[in-house]
């Protein structure tokens, strides 16, 4: 995963798919009648939604969150600190490690297509309840389990191992957000056709998507042979309009933070943040 990242890194853009996905993630963010002031982009690089959430809230700070020091670096290019800033009194733009959020609180996390590459997903979703402000909503978009059934097919059946990971059910990341403190999740998802005239086109845009993170895959580098086998297997996916085709399952999800609830016992400790939290008037949605 490590080398997949900073392959994407170095990329000219950011996925093709990531940028689709941004976008009907957008169109998606109407229906929450919260007004974020501050916003937090996980894998923002790779997400590729500055442009859509610019839109929607341009306005709001960012912060901008980043894996690997080669995906900081390269965000910190995109939004470099300036006298510009000074001038027109807005908040610089903040790149920062997934351990630097200890002190964040924002309203939004925005997540597009990052949750699905996350090694230890109820880790991930425990950070982003923690840097949530009460009431503060996450929004997010993966892969699911069904994307590229049709390539995992030609893998099996010449017992080539898996072209990628397992990838989390929705039903199963909407439980995970519960466990994890959210309230309210909803889960949706939407299958996605792609067609391709030529397998060599096909491979280019998988790479470009990502790559390969199944713990099984083959250790060692392919050689010319197998390559011009792969080719061959990939006419397995074209149909009969003479297009090759392989199918994507997007989920999306969001949930909200709840106001803290105190524990009842002998003695109750509460902070004073949870007990202005509580006392506040009830959240509007």
């Amino acid at each position: 995963m490590a080398l997949q990242l900073r392959r994407l890194a170095a990329a000219e853009h950011p996925p093709w798919l990531h940028a689709e996905i941004a976008n009907r993630m957008a169109e998606r963010l109407p229906i929450i009648k919260l007004q974020p002031q501050r916003v937090l982009q996980w894998s923002a690089f790779l997400g590729a939604s500055d442009a859509a959430l610019a839109a929607c809230y341009p306005q709001a700070e960012q912060a901008l969150v980043e894996a690997t020091p080669a995906l900081r670096a390269r965000s910190s290019v995109a939004h470099p600190r300036g006298w510009l800033d000074a001038v027109l009194r807005r908040a610089p733009v903040q790149v920062l490690a997934p351990d630097a959020l200890l002190d964040t609180r924002v309203d939004l996390v925005w997540a597009n297509m990052a949750l699905h590459t996350s090694l230890d997903m109820p880790q991930t979703l425990a950070r982003w309840q923690s840097s949530l402000a009460v009431d503060g909503f996450v929004m997010f978009s993966c892969l699911g389990p069904d994307s590229f059934v049709e390539l995992r097919r030609v893998y099996s059946q010449r017992g080539w191992g898996r072209p990628a990971t397992d990838w989390w059910d929705m039903h199963d990341i909407g439980d995970l957000l519960i466990e994890a403190g959210f309230a309210d999740p909803v889960m949706d998802q939407e299958r996605i056709s792609l067609t391709w005239a030529q397998p060599e086109a096909l491979l280019n845009d998988l790479r470009a998507i990502g790559g390969n993170a199944a713990p099984d895959r083959f250790a060692g580098l392919r050689g010319r042979g197998w390559r011009q086998a792969l080719l061959a297997a990939l006419e397995d996916l074209r149909g009969a309009d003479g297009l090759l085709r392989l199918s994507v399952e997007i989920v999306y999800g969001h949930a909200f933070k709840p106001e803290p609830k105190a524990r009842l016992s002998a003695e109750t400790q509460v902070s004073l943040d949870e007990m202005r939290a509580m006392v506040r008037r009830p959240r509007q949605r």
